[in-house]
């Protein structure tokens, strides 16, 4: 029987709790940009959608960086958050959760875009000459009608999340119980002789959760698109 350790329960549980915040946390944010970029036109529009998916092209290293400079201690905002609000984000699972966001957030965001843009806007427009309003109608109309979108771009942040790590120790650093998420202890791990085995355990949970987190996607996605139609 396959029987987790006290360090692989402790970086599955870290590794959860950062992916699952990171996911939760850049949702409304995700959904706000995929909307902007699927509906409206505005100036520097492809600098904007430029920037969003920089991550996705960037080394993570880069990307943790930049984190680093700008919330860290000393950085431009974290020294503010941490002078007025006590507020520290380096070097804590607070921060990872930011550095797998922002990782992870092109990813949904494109998800959601392609979802809003095979939306029928004429059921939106028999929305509003019904008497909704523009967010009554994207409540009720419009994010129903892209649930699914929004449910893949969810579950392929989910999983991006749990496999990142370039950005999250450059930012984070690692910290046992704090920032050691799965990845990096697995990388802790091959860093010292005679751990193979513990090394190929964290390997296989790795995979199993990340290969869980699409099969669920697929599932769920399946069973929201069958209550649309039906």
């Amino acid at each position: 029987m396959f029987t987790l350790t006290p360090l692989e329960i402790e970086a599955l549980r870290l590794s959860l709790l950062v992916s699952g915040w990171a996911v939760v946390g850049s949702l409304p944010l995700g959904i706000a940009c995929a909307w902007l970029l699927a509906r409206r036109d505005f100036p520097g529009k492809s600098l904007f959608d430029g920037l969003i998916h920089l991550p996705l092209v960037l080394p993570p290293v880069v990307v943790g960086y930049v984190l680093l400079v700008v919330l860290g201690r000393r950085g431009v905002v974290g020294s503010a958050l941490l002078d007025w609000f006590g507020i520290t984000l380096a070097f804590t699972w607070k921060g990872a959760a930011i550095a797998s966001a922002v990782i992870s957030f092109p990813l949904m965001v494109r998800a959601i875009r392609l979802s809003l843009e095979g939306v029928d806007r004429g059921l939106e427009q028999a929305a509003r000459t019904l008497g909704c309003g523009p967010m009554r109608t994207f409540f009720t109309v419009t994010l129903p009608l892209v649930a699914p979108g929004v449910l893949t771009g969810v579950i392929l942040a989910f999983a991006r999340s749990l496999s990142e790590f370039g950005a999250t120790i450059t930012f984070v650093s690692n910290i046992p119980g704090e920032t050691r998420t799965l990845p990096i202890a697995l990388y802790a791990m091959t860093q010292i002789p005679g751990t193979e085995v513990e090394a190929l355990r964290l390997c296989v949970i790795s995979v199993a959760v990340a290969f869980a987190a699409l099969i669920a996607s697929e599932i769920l996605s399946r069973r929201v698109q069958a209550r649309l139609r039906g």
